[in-house]
């Protein structure tokens, strides 16, 4: 038994396919099954099933893949761990952010961190927030950006900064020749949110909430783009974050609030990482912008 060996069984676990297995292991079929049977006659159980359609974990199988991602991972840090003796901060980091940050925040910073951390090579994971926190904790990726708080304790946060949400409305919006609004003016308004899952709509509610507004519930957006046609097109209003906008475009306005609600973004990292410099000046670089 050797750590190969859990790494093909971890891709299958991934993957739930023989085939995409392999090929992210970069062998062949039979060499990922044959050496997958090796490790079950080793441990004298069942890790996986399949028929003719379909591969699952066994109960056992599950329990092995949560144990064996930490021991690869824990594997992995041994290796950095070695390499940062020479410069710890070099090396390769997986790190993620959420939709709504990631396509506006990161062709900013991402030519900061490689002229101060030349060493360091990034590979970016975006997705929704419960799915990065997931992915963070099972070793998955080392380190994501967030919007805070965070209530995990096996987690740390760095806070990096904090962002104004400004107000959406179409070009010929009654509100739309207004400087800058309150809070009390989008009482009675309903608001066009973003889908289940995205951390922006839990803010835009708590907004929504604070404002005495509600939400435009015939329409949900799974993006930012979406939702800044929607607007332009005239179908509603939206909390956009200040990153996000483009003042170029036609048919749209921004209204900034005479005191404007923020989101609050960190970087998140494993409490146990033993990375910390890294980190702090990673977060560091992220400040600057």
């Amino acid at each position: 038994m050797n750590l190969r060996d859990w790494e093909y069984f971890i891709a299958v676990a991934d993957h739930l396919h023989f085939g995409k297995a392999a090929a992210a292991c970069h062998v062949t079929q039979p060499t990922l099954s044959a050496q997958l049977k090796k490790l079950e006659h080793y441990l004298g159980v069942n890790l996986v099933e399949r028929d003719h359609r379909n591969v699952w974990l066994t109960p056992v199988g599950q329990e092995m893949a949560v144990r064996a991602r930490r021991m690869l991972n824990e594997a992995a840090g041994l290796k950095q761990l070695a390499r940062s003796q020479f410069n710890p901060l070099a090396g390769d980091i997986k790190l993620g952010a959420f939709p709504t940050l990631a396509p506006y925040f990161l062709p900013l910073v991402l030519p900061k961190v490689k002229k101060q951390l030349p060493e360091l090579r990034v590979f970016l994971v975006e997705d929704k927030t419960q799915l990065l926190l997931q992915q963070l904790q099972q070793g998955e990726i080392d380190a994501a950006l967030l919007a805070l708080p965070i209530s995990k304790e096996q987690l740390d946060v760095i806070p990096i900064g904090k962002e104004e949400f400004l107000l959406a409305v179409p070009a010929a919006h009654p509100l739309a020749r207004r400087k800058k609004i309150d809070l009390n003016d989008l009482q009675g308004h309903n608001l066009m949110l973003l889908d289940e899952g995205h951390c922006l709509r839990e803010q835009a509610l708590s907004v929504c909430q604070l404002a005495g507004a509600g939400e435009n519930t015939t329409f949900r957006a799974s993006s930012l783009e979406t939702l800044r046609q929607m607007v332009i097109s005239g179908l509603g209003v939206t909390l956009m974050p200040a990153m996000a906008i483009n003042k170029n475009q036609d048919g749209i306005r921004y209204l900034a609030f005479v005191t404007p609600p923020v989101r609050e973004i960190g970087l998140v990292f494993r409490r146990s990482d033993w990375r910390l410099p890294l980190w702090q000046k990673l977060a560091q670089v992220l400040r600057t912008v």
